[in-house]
């Protein structure tokens, strides 16, 4: 069987990869020109953070191997505050719960080069979809360079184009289908922390930076030629009324103007982007097209998932195909089947995180409910699991993810946060249940206790009194907020 492949970004060329293993035969067909022919100032080189459902998707193929070289590892936010210090926050509660920031150049050409070697993978660039007949599976291109146009034939057509994917449209053109499309009224553009003079890190650099403003924002990610590559956050409006970008975010972020010794020009130079997040339905029509990424749910960047949930639908339509030999229609419809409600969750949760990058960052309530949440995972491995290390540091399904968050919640949230965790870490029956869900066993035995850390071991009771001290910390900041702080 043949199966076209539009869009040759990570989700489409690891797609083919998967699909060669199967023994399909693939053609792949991109708009742009080749990556690997580029030099870097033609390629998008924007920087993706890689978490554990990209890697584990790459690592499925065989290639994480060949990608460990070209990444920077961040273990946590280091979070540049007005008055200017730079807290450290830790991704996770473990050494490994880390993320890794890796050019999309690098990215795109590794995979490229590796499904580009494995037997049946053809790529075709500079074509361009400009027509599909959904029932027969026949794609119509243009070369972008000449434009001939030709007619290309297969079993099927998996659109991995992009937010605004033509495969999306033409497929469900007169179809009863959803449709949701969202502009965030905030944009970007792209600013630079180059390396210092003598090639060293101007900060640290293996973290994420993060620069959290009521009216900008600021997220870099570290490079490994001790650069880092940073993003602005302006509502759209903004970046046209700024006339003096070192004046406007030295007010602002204080360590910009020496960080950033070409950031006047960068910003006169840098266009504007545009944040957009898609639902949609249907993913698939009969056996004939299908939909991954960002065709069938573009997020926001807020939560670093975009990419690696792209990733990480290959690995399910790939199972999916598996379960389903010969059976393509079945497989589609049980890939948006499993993917389509936890994607769903994705789109919600990345907008929350905009949120909390923006403005929570600055509330010592919410960076003590972190630091809350960092040592009950600690003092409870296994048995609690902040959602951020749900969400990046494992595969659990988002809505499964969010669900167990909500009830952990439960038990810090507000100034009963020291009877919660109280009761927690004395490892009661019924809290372990409504951690765990209803009908799920604990892991083990409760620990007998007389009192909220009595009978627990001398690591337990340390980490209990730490985490009396923050919710009463917590406490005072309830009942005594400062002026102008977000709400956590």
């Amino acid at each position: 069987m043949k199966i076209t492949v539009i869009g040759a970004g990570p989700a489409g060329t690891l797609l083919a990869c998967y699909l060669a293993r199967r023994g399909f035969r693939v053609e792949v067909y991109e708009r742009r020109a080749d990556p690997r022919l580029l030099d870097e100032d033609e390629s998008r080189s924007i920087n993706l953070g890689l978490s554990a459902r990209g890697i584990a998707a790459l690592t499925d193929i065989g290639l994480m191997d060949t990608l460990w070289p070209l990444t920077v590892p961040m273990r946590g936010r280091a979070i540049h505050l007005p008055g200017g210090a730079v807290p450290f926050q830790p991704y996770g509660a473990h050494e490994g719960e880390i993320l890794h920031s890796v050019l999309r150049r690098d990215l795109i050409t590794t995979l490229v080069d590796h499904a580009e070697a494995q037997p049946g993978v053809t790529f075709h660039f500079r074509h361009r979809l400009v027509g599909l007949d959904r029932e027969t599976a026949a794609a119509r291109l243009v070369h972008e360079e000449t434009g001939a146009a030709s007619t290309v034939e297969g079993d099927a057509v998996i659109g991995a184009d992009g937010a605004f994917s033509q495969v999306r449209a033409h497929m469900q053109h007169g179809l009863r289908a959803d449709h949701h499309q969202e502009f965030l009224e905030w944009g970007y553009k792209e600013l630079t922390i180059p390396a210092a003079g003598d090639g060293s890190a101007r900060t640290r650099l293996e973290a994420l930076h993060v620069w959290p403003g009521e009216d900008a924002l600021i997220v870099a990610h570290p490079n490994r030629d001790n650069s880092l590559t940073g993003t602005l956050f302006l509502p759209v409006e903004r970046f046209g009324e700024i006339t003096d970008p070192e004046e406007f975010l030295g007010e602002r972020f204080p360590d910009t103007p020496d960080l950033m010794p070409h950031l006047a020009k960068e910003y006169a130079e840098h266009p504007v982007g545009h944040l957009v997040s898609i639902r949609t339905s249907p993913w698939h029509h009969r056996d004939r097209v299908a939909l991954i990424g960002d065709a069938c749910h573009a997020v926001y960047p807020f939560y670093g998932q975009g990419m690696n949930s792209a990733l990480e639908d290959c690995t399910v339509l790939d199972r999916c195909v598996g379960d389903h030999p010969g059976d393509l229609g079945a497989a589609f419809a049980e890939y948006q089947r499993l993917r389509k409600p936890h994607t769903d969750v994705l789109d919600e949760l990345s907008k929350q995180n905009f949120v909390e990058l923006r403005d929570r960052l600055r509330s010592p309530l919410h960076l003590l409910r972190k630091k809350a949440d960092l040592l009950l995972a600690r003092a409870l491995p296994g048995r609690w699991v902040p959602l951020y290390t749900m969400i990046s540091h494992t595969t659990v399904p988002y809505g499964d993810a969010l669900a167990r968050a909500r009830r952990q919640d439960t038990l810090l949230r507000g100034a009963g946060a020291a009877v919660a965790v109280a009761g927690l870490l004395a490892a009661a029956p019924a809290v372990r249940r409504l951690v765990r869900g209803p009908g799920r066993s604990t892991v083990a035995p409760p620990v007998r206790a007389t009192g909220a850390a009595r009978g627990a071991d001398p690591a337990r009771r340390a980490v209990f009194a730490r985490l009396t001290r923050f919710a009463r910390r917590a406490r005072l900041a309830q009942r005594n907020p400062r002026k102008g702080e977000p709400p956590c």
